[in-house]
């Protein structure tokens, strides 16, 4: 209410002031044809000055906001898989029995372009994501989500993720997941039927993470050279991948 009362009080203080300026040109220079000529002129310039404010100088801020919010993102992105997806992708990639048949397709270099991107995409797109639930350490799997829950807690609360469905869908896969492992105290004698969907919330992790990963690593490339390249020598699926510049 305070906020609305000092608005109005401004508008009247503006108009108070207009008025004010006018009647000084009319006492020093006694043309009132003048002053309607030139108060009609700015008053038929205003829908020229509403449509300038409205459309181009709010989209030009519109843009820079979103722009921002954008790199906001990112960086949220960026935290996650140097926190958690990294690992997490490396881990359920080594249990995937189809890897051999992408793997060659995630192999990222300086040298993809935009086409290369999206032709890998594409090919994920049909990819099934299989997961050998034999394979994987579910102590292991529950033991790390459990360690990283604040984290998780603490991204799912970030709002620049409303940005973003398919990451905060991805943001909400592993947290279910994480809970499904917290509500079993014995993971090492599950039912056949108890593990298939254990199976099928992991598998819905593991895709969502291929593909938010290829996205992030095409930010990367485009935006951070230098953290595109720590990311291709910590590449998650190139079994030669090494930090350590040789």
């Amino acid at each position: 209410m305070k906020e609305k009362n000092w608005t109005l009080l401004f508008a009247v203080a503006l108009i108070g002031l207009s008025v004010i300026l006018y009647y000084f040109h009319f006492l020093i220079f006694r043309d009132p044809h003048h002053i309607y000529i030139y108060a009609l002129g700015d008053i038929a310039f205003i829908p020229v000055e509403v449509l300038l404010v409205s459309l181009v100088i709010d989209q030009i801020l519109e843009f820079r906001d979103r722009r921002s919010r954008f790199e906001k993102l990112n960086m949220v992105i960026g935290m996650f898989f140097t926190r958690m997806g990294t690992w997490l992708l490396t881990y359920l990639s080594d249990q995937d029995p189809n890897l051999d048949e992408i793997k060659g397709n995630l192999i990222v270099t300086d040298q993809w372009t935009t086409e290369e991107f999206q032709r890998v995409r594409k090919i994920l797109q049909r990819y099934p994501a299989r997961i050998n639930i034999g394979r994987v350490d579910l102590g292991v799997l529950k033991q790390f989500l459990h360690a990283n829950e604040d984290f998780l807690v603490r991204m799912l609360e970030n709002p620049a993720l409303l940005e973003h469905q398919y990451f905060t869908s991805l943001l909400q896969g592993v947290f279910h997941l994480a809970e499904e492992l917290e509500k079993r105290p014995d993971l090492a004698h599950l039912p056949e039927n108890d593990l298939a969907h254990l199976s099928g919330d992991i598998e819905r992790v593991y895709h969502a993470l291929i593909n938010e990963w290829l996205d992030y690593m095409q930010h990367l490339k485009k935006h951070y050279p230098y953290l595109f390249s720590l990311a291709m020598r910590t590449n998650p699926f190139d079994d030669s991948a090494s930090p350590i510049i040789r």
